[in-house]
């Protein structure tokens, strides 16, 4: 019989999905270890004590990528580790891995400058879309249906702070139904799929998009895995629009929630994370 495997859950709050993680590993009789972001500290030695595998669930993408880091130069695994958050968190990069693996993906074009953003919206046609270059839940991105609401909005961005608003992501606006697809996928498994309903053209589940279940169709779960695979897998979310070309990938996020596809299809998300995570602590 293996050794038991002691779990460290990295997180901001306790949220339902982390409820159900702790619920799932308890049930496996695998000792957990609460690590609240805004309280661990991390030196350069390995300290005494780490846990056997860190299951990183940071809503705040810096936390969890510098978290990342230090757990892997311990020596101790992270799902997801620092490599797949970079990429997938980050939109330019992760669409860039797309396009390179032949992965339908809506056309994007990245502009360095406000000057430049106004060519690449341009490029792109109205209506087009600006996104942040990092973050969820459909915070600050903006549908534009002329050349001065992009000016308006370039402008807007260039005030800010933050050098992340430096960068100018551009997509195109698919045209698609009043839903898009979210496929949740664990290691080499499409768990479950659900589609997210709103008559917004934002339709994440954290604005208030109604949710149902979805079928996992053979070409939806080898688009999901593929998409997966190309940010380097492990526990991610693969949100697909259906456009007038077929299915698209539009995003890969890698810190999901699960809440709202749990109760939307009743297929269990967070035990296939847990086995998931014992699994990579045993490699």
């Amino acid at each position: 019989m293996s050794d038991p495997v002691r779990l460290g859950l990295f997180y901001t709050i306790i949220r339902p999905e982390e409820k159900a993680l702790l619920a799932a590993a308890e049930a496996r009789g695998v000792a957990t270890e609460r690590l609240a972001d805004d309280e661990v500290t991390f030196g350069l030695d390995r300290p005494s004590g780490l846990p056997d595998v860190v299951l990183n669930r940071s809503v705040s993408h810096t936390r969890a990528v510098y978290a990342s880091h230090v757990y892997g130069h311990y020596g101790v695994p992270v799902v997801n580790p620092a490599a797949v958050l970079e990429l997938a968190g980050d939109k330019v990069r992760g669409s860039l891995r797309l396009a390179e693996q032949g992965i339908p993906t809506p056309r994007t074009v990245v502009a360095l400058s406000p000057e430049a953003a106004m060519k690449a919206v341009e490029e792109v046609g109205y209506p087009a879309v600006l996104k942040p270059v990092v973050g969820s839940w459909g915070r600050l991105m903006a549908k534009v249906e002329s050349a001065r609401e992009a000016e308006q909005l370039i402008e807007h961005k260039s005030a800010l702070a933050s050098p992340v608003h430096s960068v100018f992501y551009v997509q195109e606006y698919v045209p698609k139904p009043d839903r898009d697809l979210r496929v949740f996928v664990v290691g080499d498994r499409a768990v479950a799929a659900m589609y997210r309903h709103s008559t917004e053209w934002r339709t994440n589940a954290a604005r208030g998009a109604t949710t149902a279940p979805a079928e996992l169709t053979a070409e939806l779960t080898q688009l999901a895995l593929r998409a997966s695979a190309a940010m380097g897998g492990g526990v991610l979310a693969v949100d697909v629009m259906e456009g007038p070309h077929g299915l698209t990938v539009h995003e890969v996020n890698p810190t999901p929630e699960f809440k709202a596809l749990q109760a939307a299809t009743g297929v269990d998300i967070a035990g296939p994370i847990i086995d998931y995570a014992l699994e990579v602590a045993r490699r």
